[in-house]
């Protein structure tokens, strides 16, 4: 419930605070006074958007915020999941608009964004308006009604569940279905490919070894000529390297007695001459090794040019990437080979789903039916005495096509203000003031299956007067019991039922116009019953009836 509401510098109000009591309360006041301006700084809490022109002339800066005891709402979950601090007694929901255009909105003195607050909002208060009449209309309020009558939440739920596994089973298998189409279509050419890739039997590195061989092969004369060279340096009769070398180590080896130092002079030489001849018996051995093999060559040509078409084909640069490539076409086709069994076992769980929603949801139509025969009745006792005494009404359940969200049933409102006249939807047929009374006698019904978000009927009772305002009031009252009720009236019978009334007047002077609220006490709302039972003009007679209006209430 809304515990108390402070506003600063919103539009006509400079400084507003109120405690509001539980039960049901009323707010009267001159048309004009700024009752409006109330509601509309409240629905600024409550997540709508914020108008820098709203903010009072010549100020910087409006704030409203509101005090709520939320402990009957079971909204712990909600602040959890948000990582908001939870106050069951004293929860504050703070709005602040500069007039640059920023907004802030504060729960509980935790910054948020405005979806929290809205989403908060809607647990919290319900402002009914004429605007609001039109959700009479509105197939899946209608539902709404049904379903909170019916108290099946935990079955919705669990509906709701299992139809949202529903959905993404059924995507799943479509897309599925999808991609093996278009696969299977591919697979002739996968399996070439990959068969192709197979056959070359390609092999990590071989790439640079046949590059190699082929390259030697294709230059052998060349290389040849250059080991004879070579080998003829070394050990020819012309230059005899070798020869000199080995003179050399003998003729270091006689002076060492007679020279310290030839002795690693004649290591040095030694040292050269094995090597280099070791260098020359291995050239020799790479000549003989090294013979014309055309055959080989051929194959080696023919093996890179495989390798190197298949390279371009598949726009790579090594066999090592073809390797993968091959790897990867294995599991395509793979997959491929595998989707019969999973569209197989995905269409399993689709039909055992679809079977447990079926079930579900005729469960739920039950509901709702046994839901309509108490409404129709209910409504039709509650909304004949406002005037409507030939009242029909009837809560019309046909299953629709497809299962949706909410289950198989297309739920419609039929009406008719005459007995003899057929019902046809509501929203076709009733007036605005009817709409008004149905969606009273609705509201007063669910009162009590649900714990409802504090209402506040904003002029409902437009249109009536007399018994039927007195009645409306009855209503009002009586869903006071259960929750917090607050209704913007200018009838006295409604005025006079309240626990509580509040009284909003502007005050003005040459300087400016502010809107005020205050609650009045027992003597001040006798005065002011009477002044909306006789107008501007007080009198004892007025004075005497809205004692007697405010003793019947009592």
């Amino acid at each position: 419930m809304l515990k108390n509401l402070t506003v600063r510098n919103y539009a006509l109000i400079s400084r507003l605070e109120i405690d509001f009591s539980n039960g049901f309360s009323v707010m009267t006041g001159e048309t004009g006074a700024g009752k409006s301006i109330i509601l509309g700084a409240l629905s600024l809490i409550l997540g709508q958007r914020a108008d820098a022109k709203s903010i009072k002339l010549n100020e910087d800066k409006c704030l409203i915020e509101g005090v709520f005891n939320v402990s009957s709402y079971g909204l712990e979950a909600f602040f959890v999941e948000r990582d908001l601090d939870y106050d069951a007694q004293n929860c504050i929901l703070r709005r602040e608009i500069w007039s640059s255009g920023k907004s802030r909105a504060f729960i509980n003195d935790q910054p948020v964004g405005l979806n929290d607050l809205k989403d908060l909002g809607a647990f919290l208060i319900d402002i009914h308006s004429q605007h609001h009449n039109l959700l009479l209309g509105d197939t899946k309020f209608q539902l709404q009604v049904l379903d909170v009558l019916a108290e099946n939440r935990a079955l919705r739920i669990e509906y709701a569940s299992e139809y949202k596994q529903f959905q993404q089973i059924r995507r799943q298998l479509q897309e599925l279905k999808e991609k093996a189409a278009i696969r299977s279509a591919e697979q002739d050419y996968l399996r070439f490919q990959y068969q192709q890739l197979t056959d070359a039997k390609l092999q990590a590195g071989e790439q640079t070894g046949l590059e190699e061989e082929q390259e030697t092969l294709s230059h052998l004369e060349e290389i040849k000529t250059g080991l004879f060279a070579i080998e003829n340096r070394l050990s020819s009769d012309e230059t005899d390297i070798l020869t000199g070398l080995k003179e050399s180590v003998n003729t270091a080896q006689n002076i060492r007695k007679i020279f310290h130092s030839a002795d690693e002079i004649a290591e040095r030489l030694q040292s050269a001459y094995i090597d280099l001849k070791d260098l020359s018996l291995e050239i020799h051995h790479q000549q003989e090794k090294l013979e014309l093999d055309p055959e080989r060559l051929q194959q080696i040509n023919e093996r890179l040019d495989l390798i190197y078409s298949l390279q371009q084909k598949h726009r790579v640069d090594s066999i090592e990437n073809l390797i993968a490539l091959k790897d990867d076409l294995e599991s395509q086709l793979t997959e491929i080979a595998n989707f019969d069994d999973e569209i197989a076992d995905l269409q399993q769980q689709s039909e055992i789903l679809e079977a447990k929603i079926h079930q579900l949801a005729q469960q739920l139509t039950e509901t709702r039916v046994q839901s309509a025969k108490l409404l129709e009745p209910e409504l039709v006792e509650r909304v004949s005495i406002l005037g409507m005494p030939s009242l029909q009404f009837q809560a019309e359940i046909k299953e629709k096509e497809m299962l949706d969200s909410t289950g198989k049933d297309d739920i419609r409102f039929l009406f008719s203000a005459n007995r003899n006249n057929p019902m046809q939807a509501v929203a076709q047929t009733a007036s605005g003031g009817e709409i008004s009374r149905l969606m009273l006698g609705i509201k007063a019904l669910i009162a009590g299956a649900a714990a409802l978000p504090t209402i506040i009927f904003d002029e409902i009772d437009t249109g009536v007067s007399g018994e039927i305002a007195d009645k409306m009031g009855n209503i009002m009252q009586k869903m006071g019991e259960v929750m917090q009720v607050i209704a913007i009236t200018h009838l006295p019978q409604i005025a006079a039922k309240g626990q509580a009334q509040y009284f909003v007047y502007k005050e003005e002077n040459n300087d400016f116009t502010e809107t005020h609220i205050r609650r009045l006490s027992p003597e001040e709302r006798v005065r002011e019953i009477a002044l909306m039972l006789s107008g501007s003009e007080l009198t004892d007679a007025a004075i005497e009836n809205a004692k007697a209006l405010l003793k019947k209430k009592m």
